[in-house]
């Protein structure tokens, strides 16, 4: 497959008027266009890499707790694929055993049948803080067993991220999940300072949603926030809906740590996609409010943002170039999971996953593994 594109995003920098060619699901060669090319089909707009959630709880009327199984995965990708996720980390929230069985073994079959756009599983829970427990089920926190540790080093998961409170987890047992390959994030903690960074020294290196349900930074207790901002290696998700975060943090965030080491996360729900407006969590009845979701009490359970407006936001809300957006969304969370030789850029050699935007930042086209989803 060949195409023309008015403007190009790649690593080293924008190209205009090129020629691109998708072979077996991957750039083949990028060149600039010549006068034998005017047969080949012309996109106008700008072409960056496709988007990368390391955090996604649901879409399309799926919650992947409630669901567990291929065919609400595949509906999940197919959902935030028309906002400009091309990957995806299908994330568990704190549940109990028999749950977790059934949604590794979704993510093994999705896996071994290529499902599109599932990267791998992101366990987020259930060995958290109650403190800090935010929306998940309380009853359901508990210490890491063998069992749980059995399903977090299968081999047959793709990527897997497990995040955890480091006041309820060893370092021992940290050290041995990262050894094994699994990406350990830090949240839903009340930890000090002390015990995050001794999480630190045994592997973990990211930190879920910060700011959100993590100890703060104060005066004389840095907590996980001043940690998190004072490990220039560590990497950390931001959720940019309006709501999680004010705008002069994620400023913050971005200036000290660089757009290397954030990435942009949606932490959604299963409303993404519908119309919507509210549903059942556990026992705990969901509403959205325009773009905000709460529980009856208040608390905020999860987000109804897509990976489009999240880098709408950080361009328009926090003046950021739409290079510097792009990367928080594809390239970052890439190099994160390990995957830079194979996604995150549109470089030749890697998965044609692209996505197309106008000067509103509208989606006009998208190709997920070199395949036209939206054209």
């Amino acid at each position: 497959m060949q195409f023309r594109c008015e403007h190009v995003l790649t690593s080293n920098g924008w190209l205009t008027n090129q020629t691109l060619s998708l072979v077996q699901g991957k750039l083949a060669s990028i060149r600039a266009s010549s006068a034998d090319d005017t047969n080949l089909a012309f996109y106008r707009g700008r072409l960056v890499p496709g988007f990368i959630d390391v955090q996604v709880n649901g879409g399309g009327g799926v919650l992947f707790n409630q669901q567990p199984n291929v065919a609400a995965l595949a509906q999940m990708s197919q959902a935030h694929m028309q906002f400009g996720s091309t990957g995806l980390m299908p994330t568990l929230i704190t549940d109990e055993l028999p749950v977790m069985r059934q949604a590794t073994q979704a993510i093994a079959d999705a896996i071994s049948q290529h499902t599109p756009g599932i990267l791998g599983v992101h366990f987020e829970g259930p060995h958290l803080s109650r403190p800090k427990k935010g929306v998940h089920d309380e009853s359901f926190i508990r210490p890491i067993s063998d069992d749980e540790l059995a399903l977090y080093l299968r081999n047959d998961l793709g990527k897997v991220i497990v995040t955890l409170a480091p006041e309820n987890v060893s370092p021992d047992i940290i050290s041995q999940l990262c050894q094994s390959g699994v990406k350990v994030c830090l949240g839903h903690s009340n930890a000090d300072a002390s015990t995050v960074i001794k999480a630190i020294e045994a592997g973990a290196d990211g930190f879920t949603h910060l700011f959100n349900a993590m100890s703060a930074m104060q005066s004389r207790e840095p907590g996980m926030v001043g940690v998190a901002l004072n490990t220039p290696h560590t990497y950390a998700g931001l959720i940019l809906d309006h709501y999680h975060i004010d705008p002069i943090c994620s400023e913050i965030a971005i200036k000290i740590k660089g757009i290397d080491k954030i990435m942009l996360v949606t932490d959604a729900m299963g409303l993404i996609g519908t119309n919507d407006e509210t549903f059942v969590f556990g026992d705990q009845k969901i509403t959205r409010v325009g773009n905000k979701l709460t529980t009856e009490n208040g608390t905020l359970a999860g987000s109804h943002l897509d990976m489009l407006s999240a880098v709408k936001h950080a361009v328009n809300d926090l003046a950021l170039s739409l290079e510097d957006a792009v990367t928080m969304a594809s390239t970052t969370p890439a190099h994160y999971l390990g995957l830079q030789a194979s996604h995150g850029d549109i470089a030749v050699g890697k998965q044609a996953d692209f996505v197309l935007l106008d000067q509103e930042l509208n989606i006009t086209a998208l190709w997920q593994s070199g395949q036209p989803i939206i054209k």
